[in-house]
């Protein structure tokens, strides 16, 4: 699907995402919505918080629960505090007995078939189920076909993905574009931002945000319990992560020089943390440093949506973040590595070619003149984000649409 037909449809989804809002005189149905990955990662925890929002305003009689991966004792505040109704499975028995009852199984956006085993108890029993917002690998689609094929629905958050999907010659369910659920994500927490925004002394909508990211995960790090190190993704970590870096910290001197506005580095995982000051600050000449606030502990969605909503830009390795700001209204530079996966085309599917650049192909002076073309115009850059921000809204329709059709 390239970019022109997206755009032919875009009229005809968001008839379908305003026609489907008006669900007061329709009959509930029971959604078991197989979500929250990990809470060590802003983005994972968006996922589930985004989809029950689409799920409330476009299914307002549908009942929800929520069969999590994991789910911290905050997080779960933060979900029950904006969603009061939702009822968590936590146990093996609620899980069997939510399975048992429920009409459709949702399987919710992540960077691919996380839930495929849940998912394939749901196929078992004879459930409806489908995807929604994900990444395929080319990997999943080998060895997950049955598991596609049979769903009701499968909607791919990024257009390669889409692609591979119809190359692989899998039939069977609907498909078509559904972005990222966190799109749709509406959590805030303003009193946390004021604090922050005021202890850092920054001014709402001058500051930049900017995000750093490991070209692998170290997850032998954040769960050594689980997850050996892995020799070679170490060496690439320790080769390219300066070097990355480096094109941000050039950014950032531009940022400061240009406009004389205050930078806040900022994490999206747990492990980036410690990372913030001496990847990204310490480096930086000495007249830039006092620009320059560090963010020195980790935070949760709620925060940072709202933080990114009083920012002026966001930069970031990571794709969620980027994300977050856009759903927001903030306008937001994605650098992609290359060993990320499909996720960061849709930045393009949704119109934001401008705003996405693959580190390997640029220069910390093109990651710079980007973000000074946003900072110079920021009435227009914010225009545009919103642009994308409604295109996005438009194909998540479809997902609801698609879902609605089974009842």
């Amino acid at each position: 699907m390239n970019r022109r037909t997206l755009l032919a449809s875009t009229a005809a989804a968001a008839g379908l995402w305003s026609t489907s809002g008006r669900g007061a005189d329709r009959p509930g149905r029971h959604v078991l919505l197989r979500s929250s990955w990990q809470t060590e990662n802003i983005g994972d925890i968006a996922h589930t918080p985004g989809m029950l929002a689409l799920l409330e305003e476009h299914r307002p009689n549908d009942r929800v629960t929520l069969w999590p991966g994991a789910l911290s004792t905050d997080v779960e505040r933060l979900l029950m505090a904006r969603f009061p109704k939702l009822v968590v499975a936590r146990t093996k028995a609620a899980q069997e007995a939510a399975l048992g009852a429920c009409d459709l199984f949702l399987h919710g956006s992540g960077p691919g078939l996380v839930g495929h085993r849940e998912t394939a108890l749901a196929r078992a029993a004879g459930k409806p189920y489908g995807f929604g917002g994900i990444t395929l690998s080319d990997d999943e689609l080998k060895n997950h076909r049955h598991l596609l094929a049979d769903a009701t629905f499968v909607f791919l958050r990024d257009t390669d993905s889409l692609e591979a999907l119809r190359r692989s010659g899998i039939e069977g369910p609907k498909t078509g574009l559904g972005p990222d659920a966190t799109f749709a994500l509406d959590l805030r927490d303003e009193a946390a931002a004021d604090r922050l925004l005021e202890d850092l002394r920054l001014e709402p909508g001058e500051f930049l945000c900017a995000v750093p990211r490991l070209r692998w995960t170290p997850y032998w790090e954040i769960r050594p319990e689980r997850v050996r190190p892995d020799p070679e993704r170490i060496a690439v970590n320790e080769e390219f992560t300066d070097r990355d870096h480096a094109k941000m910290r050039e950014a950032i001197v531009a940022w400061v020089t240009t406009f004389n506005r205050r930078v806040l580095l900022v994490p999206e995982m747990t492990y980036q943390v410690p990372l913030l000051k001496p990847l990204l600050h310490d480096p930086l000449p000495p007249h830039i440093k006092p620009h320059v606030a560090i963010l020195d502990r980790y935070w949760l969605t709620a925060e940072a949506a709202s933080v990114y909503a009083k920012a002026a830009a966001v930069v970031s390795f990571e794709m969620h973040s980027p994300i977050i700001a856009v759903a927001n209204g903030t306008p937001a530079v994605h650098l992609r590595q290359p060993t990320d996966t499909r996720k960061g085309q849709m930045w393009r599917d949704i119109g934001l070619d401008h705003w996405i650049l693959e580190i390997d192909a640029v220069t910390g002076a093109q990651i710079a003149d980007r973000l000074l073309e946003i900072g110079g115009d920021l009435p227009a850059a914010r225009k545009a984000a919103a642009a994308a921000r409604s295109f996005a809204r438009a194909k998540m329709a479809a997902m609801i649409t698609a879902m609605a059709a089974i009842s």
